[in-house]
């Protein structure tokens, strides 16, 4: 197994790419060793890893970020052992897999929303490692949470205004405002 790596936007996250699919549907986001324990084995062994500060899961990638302490230079190498050690032994990345589902009870404008999120700008956002997903809809703002490489990235607030807002007020008229979900 060859795995490779990418740099983020985020300087201190890494997007690793095992050649396997991660995540057969949706993504899984991990910010701290606690979140991971019971829900992810990967994560869990990764969390181990002194200077791992988060862990994301996206189709065919693992986006890691790190401490400031840590230097990738000494980390990187023991992530990578982690990883085919991992892939190696086929056990579930993740015991349940959540994904954004558009809900009977969803309006049709946020119906609408999740659609563009899950094919047009999750995909484009996976790119850079990172993940974008839908909290709420409230009077004409649109309000998403940024996971993996995204979150805590200096360019996540450019990504927010700059791309997704523009491409959903050009496709949906109804959303005024993009804001980062608190």
């Amino acid at each position: 197994m060859f795995i490779q790596t990418e740099a983020t936007p985020n300087p201190s996250t890494i997007k690793f790419i095992p050649g396997v699919i991660v995540m057969p549907s949706g993504t899984a986001d991990f910010r701290a060793a606690q979140d991971a324990v019971g829900e992810s084995p990967l994560a869990e062994r990764l969390f181990a890893l002194k200077g791992v500060e988060g862990v994301f899961f996206g189709n065919d990638f693992v986006s890691i970020t790190k401490n400031d302490a840590q230097e990738w230079m000494t980390l990187k190498p023991l992530i990578l052992g982690t990883l085919f050690e991992f892939f190696s032994s086929k056990e579930p990345v993740c015991i349940e897999q959540k994904q954004t589902v558009i809900n009977p009870e969803d309006s049709e404008i946020v119906a609408q929303i999740k659609e563009l999120l899950e094919t047009r700008v999750r995909p484009a956002v996976a790119q850079d490692g990172g993940d974008v997903v839908f909290d709420r809809f409230e009077k004409g703002i649109l309000y998403l949470e940024m996971r993996g490489a995204c979150s805590g990235c200096p360019s996540s607030s450019y990504t927010l205004k700059n791309g997704i807002e523009t491409m959903m007020r050009h496709y949906i008229p109804d959303v005024l405002e993009v804001r980062q979900a608190i």
